[in-house]
């Protein structure tokens, strides 16, 4: 795309002035910034539901997937004064602060002016921001796979997850090399306590499965098996958002997938890799798969 470097718009209302559309941020694919703009744009109505309530963290690639990247808890000083924000407290800031101030992105022109930033990548927490409640409304173990291990070997640590708790368990992939199995939380557990549940399945399933599942972190452990990563239900921790990009050599997406689907990839007969294109006939074809209310 060429054309001015800034770009007004309207978005529901909103005036918002859209830069450098033309940048690639995903050379390998050449993927445009306006290409992640319109991504994020269709898929708002199945996205904007699970980032609502919850304080954001960005990736923001401004560069590309090449180049530099960082994280981003503090909202912007420059944030338009329609974007919500939320102050929390930060134990064990890196930078010293005792507050954060988090965006809430809960509209599409918050999302788009997020998506304008290069923030490829939105990670959010296991909890919602609710005066009525203050813990965890989801569980998660996060599946990541040591090199010979594949997404396939994810698989099959996942139906053992979903066979072994009552809980009702959704799956989404990472948009990288693993899987995510979520489960809602509908009472009062904190998140200490989804943390020790989690932490006890994994340890569970690598005593009845030590080839294939490893439940610590240290490296040496997990050539060849899966960690299942039960830390995240910390609630200083996050994950990436369901239809979040990643930033891969291509734009792959943090895609929910059904258990069938979970299940042929355990016998090694689907890969389960979407991209942006994908992941939008999906939900066209199917609508919003993630459902954990």
């Amino acid at each position: 795309m060429n054309g001015p470097t800034k770009v007004p718009v309207q978005v529901d209302g909103q005036t918002l002035t859209l830069t450098n559309l033309d940048k690639v941020l995903y050379p390998a694919a050449h993927f445009t910034k306006a290409q992640v703009i319109d991504y994020y744009t269709r898929i708002a109505p199945v996205l904007l539901p699970h980032l609502a309530g919850r304080p954001l963290t960005m990736k923001r690639y401004p560069d590309g997937v090449d180049a530099h990247f960082f994280f981003e808890k503090n909202a912007p000083r420059h944030r338009p004064d329609w974007i919500d924000i939320v102050r929390l407290p930060a134990p064990g800031s890196t930078k010293n602060r005792d507050m954060i101030s988090y965006l809430l992105v809960d509209s599409l022109p918050a999302l788009v002016w997020v998506a304008n930033l290069g923030s490829l990548e939105l990670h959010t927490p296991m909890w919602r921001v609710d005066t009525s409640r203050h813990g965890p409304d989801l569980m998660v173990v996060d599946l990541d796979p040591g090199e010979p291990a594949t997404i396939t070997e994810c698989c099959q640590v996942a139906l053992l997850v979903r066979d072994a708790t009552d809980e009702r368990w959704v799956a989404k992939t990472s948009g990288s090399k693993g899987l995510q199995l979520y489960a809602p939380v509908r009472d009062d557990r904190s998140s200490q306590e989804t943390s020790r549940q989690a932490r006890s399945l994994a340890e569970q399933l690598e005593r009845s499965h030590p080839r294939l599942v490893v439940s610590k972190m240290t490296k040496s452990l997990r050539p060849g098996k899966v960690l299942v990563d039960w830390s995240q239900n910390s609630s200083a921790k996050t994950t990436v958002t369901v239809y979040s990009l990643r930033a891969r050599p291509k734009p792959t997406v943090s895609t929910p997938v059904t258990w069938a689907e979970v299940a042929a990839c355990a016998q090694g007969q689907a890969q389960l890799v979407f991209t942006a294109d994908d992941v939008l006939e999906r939900v066209g074809a199917h609508g919003d798969l993630f459902e954990t209310s």
